[in-house]
């Protein structure tokens, strides 16, 4: 039982590292430059080892997403949904602020899981339910709106969701949009707070 254990500790500990090193090589190169080998070798581990635990590439990223990005990106939603039942405005910028500090977190990651959107119709998918879950998670926001105009108030989150990555990536990673970080939050309250604080009336 000890032996039993320890090699389900060992098994543990190099995916862990497998997973580790796939984040690395993800946010330096991107999706599609990385190979299994690379992860692989990374770790000091053969290409074998590697389908022990994962049985593609892709498993590797959507284990690194499940792992850290996605529980963390519900929560900031959560978040977003007690905010908007609060209606405050100051609340809603102080948000925003908390939005960029994530999304600084974890820039690195977007163009891998850009690639891997264009790249992998599973991914694709994967992607498409985990903004939809985000929405779904604000009970508080979605019944301020009648049943038949549910569908506008999650889309107008996802949009918020799609803006938000979009304006970030262009505003630091790519550095092509100008604007301190007290001015974006502003302006992004002035468009955003009176469009989710639609009444459902």
């Amino acid at each position: 039982m000890a032996r039993g254990t320890l090699r389900e500790e060992q098994k543990k500990a190099t995916r862990a590292k497998l997973i580790e090193a796939a984040s690395a090589l993800f946010a330096e190169r991107g999706y599609a430059a990385v190979t299994i080998d690379d992860i692989a070798g990374a770790v000091g581990c053969s290409r074998a080892t590697f389908y022990l635990h994962f049985p593609t590439k892709l498993e590797a990223l959507l284990a690194l997403a499940d792992g850290d990005a996605a529980p963390s990106s519900l929560a900031f939603y959560q978040d977003l949904d007690r905010v908007l039942e609060s209606g405050s405005r100051d609340e809603f910028s102080e948000w925003l602020t908390r939005a960029f500090d994530w999304f600084r977190e974890h820039y690195a990651m977007f163009r891998a899981w850009d690639e891997a959107t264009v790249l992998e119709p599973t991914f694709r998918d994967v992607a498409r339910k985990g903004i939809a879950a985000l929405p779904d998670s604000m009970t508080h926001y979605l019944a301020r709106w009648p049943e038949e105009d549910r569908d506008e108030a999650r889309l107008r989150i996802e949009l918020l969701v799609t803006q938000l990555e979009r304006f970030f990536v262009r505003w630091i990673t790519f550095d092509t949009i100008e604007g301190s970080n007290e001015l974006v939050v502003e302006v992004l309250t002035d468009v955003w707070f009176p469009a989710l604080m639609k009444p459902s009336t």
